[in-house]
């Protein structure tokens, strides 16, 4: 599936790259692979999680595979 993030807000962003992080395991080998694409850049930091993440579950972390069934504290 090809989702167009660039056009995303950074809000929008930051919050489906939480959705990422909060459903995978939190190692340094998982999170260092983000910073190979994002490296000083947390935009391109948030869309290399999220491009991840739809690749191994076919949608946006907020409706598909395990990231859709993380709430927020916060909603906005």
């Amino acid at each position: 599936m090809v989702i167009d993030i660039d056009n995303f807000t950074t809000r929008q962003l930051q919050k489906e790259a939480a959705r990422v992080i909060s459903s995978m395991e939190a190692t340094s080998n998982n999170i260092y692979k983000f910073n190979l694409h994002g490296y000083n850049n947390s935009l391109n930091w948030y869309k290399a999680a999220i491009t991840w993440y739809v690749e191994r579950y076919g949608d946006l972390p907020s409706k598909a595979g395990p990231g859709k069934d993380i709430n927020f504290i916060i909603e906005e």
